[in-house]
């Protein structure tokens, strides 16, 4: 079993974007999601990312009923010149039984492009036609989105605009901007979801913007096994040390961490209707 420092103030958190098919190949699910349970992190979102995850976080689901829940969608580092052969799969998860509490993770990527400069307006075309393409999924079946946004937070935003989804629905995951792009989503109905990023020491903008949000729009992630918090830093990152983000959130907000917790765990549960 996987050992763990346990943090204070643990209750029962949410970690509404992480990757679990990395633990699934090197055969320590179990002992994630058990560690999870043990740091008061009751229930996660597996976010899925092709159709390599699609179904396989759909037999999470299955197996972990109640503790993992899953989304699905392209995202925009696995789009290739085959993805509308990759989006024709997507909409049937929508109208199976255990259907995604979310389409996503979606969106544009203007960062892992390819090398060739030759190359990357027809990428970056193909981006923004998967993305086009699911957000109208998103606006047929009204579900949560969860955004995907590197170096295109402009684009995204228009995009979004132009879709015509109701922006109450999505969230930019992994926030990464400042303060002035988290009032653009809240103006607009959208919001900001925070990663271990708000622990490091350099992202003073990502703390200005967790501070810039209203508490109610507030949600916390992983994005395991990326991005691991302080006091774990650079170490492969987990499901159950969302609970560290949250104290670290919480003493930003100068706020009691159970109440936090608690705050930020019914916002997750409403967004996502778990």
């Amino acid at each position: 079993m996987l050992q763990v420092d346990k943090p204070s103030g643990v209750s029962g958190l949410i970690d509404t974007h992480c990757h679990l098919a990395h633990y699934h190949e090197a055969g320590t699910l179990s002992a994630i999601l058990e560690s999870a349970q043990q740091l008061g992190v009751s229930r996660m979102i597996a976010v899925g990312t092709s159709s390599a995850d699609w179904s396989l976080y759909q037999g999470f689901a299955q197996q972990y009923r109640g503790q993992v829940f899953y989304s699905a969608g392209l995202h925009p580092c696995y789009v290739a010149d085959d993805y509308p052969e990759e989006l024709s799969r997507l909409e049937a998860f929508f109208q199976a039984s255990d259907k995604p509490v979310a389409l996503g993770e979606i969106g544009l990527d203007n960062y892992h492009l390819p090398e060739d400069p030759a190359a990357v307006p027809a990428m970056q075309a193909f981006q923004q036609e998967a993305f086009k393409f699911q957000l109208g999924l998103a606006k047929r079946y009204d579900c949560p989105i969860i955004i995907h946004s590197r170096h295109a937070f402009n684009e995204c935003v228009a995009m979004i605009d132009q879709s015509g989804v109701d922006w109450n629905k999505v969230v930019f995951h992994c926030f990464a901007e400042g303060p002035e792009q988290v009032r653009i989503l809240n103006e607009r109905g959208g919001r900001a979801s925070f990663t271990g990023i708000l622990t490091y020491k350099k992202a003073e903008d990502v703390r200005q913007a967790f501070l810039a949000q209203p508490l109610e729009l507030t949600m916390l992630e992983t994005d395991a096994p990326y991005l691991a918090p302080v006091p774990h830093r650079g170490k492969e990152n987990q499901p159950g040390w969302v609970s560290y983000i949250a104290e670290h959130a919480a003493q930003l907000l100068e706020m009691d961490v159970a109440a936090f917790k608690q705050k930020v765990s019914e916002t997750s549960e409403r967004f996502f209707e778990l």
